[in-house]
């Protein structure tokens, strides 16, 4: 942190707050910008990200968001192509005001930045809990790896749009951004400026089948396969018989209905993003 802190000096940035825990972000970004400040440097993970992200949103400030990658998978540092920048390349983006806005996706009452996952990926989330000895890409990668395995599937009506009402799913992704889990391309062709989500429907499979789904999804060549379809939408009610888990920008959430709507809110947050960069 201190590195980050000089870092940032040398560009004029030198106002810092920290969180003291999980679930603190709310309050650091409502002072942030009681304190006028036009730009907050997000130094965490996607889900930190979020948290920021979402009290920004509702606060309806236009107050930018940056990101200095510290996480598991970085995600969304992907999406904006500052995953690999060092802090001080950041802070110049920053000083430069290279900011664009960005479309963001609402599941219930969470908003969402990059993914919103029901299912495997959830599952796969909630067993990471359990695994101190890997960080990164390794620690969902073995994890996901352990789901193939052990994963029963499950059952959900998706505005008429599911396979086969009978049919169980191994997951369903909603993402706003191409990647998932630090190694996956989820949604090889994601937009987070086309004003939709892109949505993955995953029909539950054997455990060959499921193998080869895993190793392609990493490739982001899953939808060629017959038991993926991909397609897109501005908004979708996703029904459950229970109350599902909801893997939401790398972090475990439990719905508080069965139904779940999600929605696309096109270009609603500011961001820093590397120059040049197509989103």
């Amino acid at each position: 942190m201190r590195e980050i802190k000089r870092s940032f000096a040398a560009f004029g940035i030198q106002a810092v707050k920290e969180t003291a825990g999980r679930g603190d972000e709310e309050r650091v970004t409502r002072e942030a910008l009681d304190a006028g400040w036009s730009t907050i440097a997000v130094v965490g993970g996607d889900g930190t990200c979020s948290r920021v992200a979402d009290a920004l949103l509702r606060s309806g400030s236009g107050c930018a968001l940056a990101v200095v990658p510290a996480g598991t998978g970085n995600d969304f540092s992907k999406t904006l192509g500052v995953a690999h920048h060092t802090p001080g390349q950041i802070a110049s983006l920053i000083s430069e005001g290279a900011h664009t806005t960005i479309d963001v996706g609402i599941a219930g009452d969470w908003y969402f930045i990059n993914s919103c996952g029901f299912g495997f990926d959830a599952a796969v989330l909630e067993a990471t809990a359990g695994v101190r000895f890997l960080r990164g890409d390794a620690l969902y990668i073995y994890a996901a790896l352990a789901q193939l395995f052990s994963y029963r599937g499950l059952r959900v009506e998706i505005d008429g749009a599911a396979p086969d009402t009978n049919d169980r799913l191994l997951m369903v992704t909603v993402s706003n951004g191409p990647f998932l889990g630090g190694a996956f391309r989820i949604a090889p062709d994601a937009s987070v400026t086309d004003g939709e989500l892109d949505v993955c429907l995953v029909r539950d499979a054997n455990v060959i089948e499921r193998v080869r789904l895993f190793a392609a999804a990493m490739r982001g060549t899953h939808g060629r396969l017959p038991a993926a379809r991909m397609f897109r939408r501005k908004g979708m009610t996703l029904r459950f018989a229970s109350q599902p888990l909801i893997e939401l920008d790398g972090e475990l959430r439990h719905a508080r209905a069965t139904e779940v709507r999600i929605e696309c809110v096109p270009r609603a947050l500011k961001v820093v993003a590397a120059e040049g960069l197509a989103l």
